[in-house]
């Protein structure tokens, strides 16, 4: 899958099958379900899942909670917006074995 098709697939509000739990947080994030992305991520360890976490904080306003799981993700916040950031990591998601 590309990027332009996991974006159609959002368009049609048709998740595809197979998708990590990664890349479902995103979906639903691009869908507006922030709620359902977040109890996907929370929980699970790992760097990725980290990384979408802090993403998801920072969406919401809560940039001390955003700056936590960007430190425990080992990255530093992001300069830039939140469209950009959400694109990156879904580019990154999709490469991902």
């Amino acid at each position: 899958m590309d990027i332009q098709q996991f974006n159609d697939s959002i368009e049609k509000k048709e998740m595809p099958k197979g998708l990590s739990l990664l890349l479902q947080a995103l979906w639903h994030d691009a869908n507006g379900d922030w709620q359902k992305a977040h109890e996907l991520v929370d929980g699970p360890e790992g760097k990725a899942f980290a990384r979408i976490h802090a993403y998801l904080y920072r969406k919401e306003g809560d940039l001390w909670n955003a700056d936590y799981w960007y430190k425990r993700a080992g990255e530093p916040r992001p300069s830039i917006n939140l469209t950009e950031e959400w694109e990156i990591l879904v580019r990154r998601m999709l490469a991902l074995p």
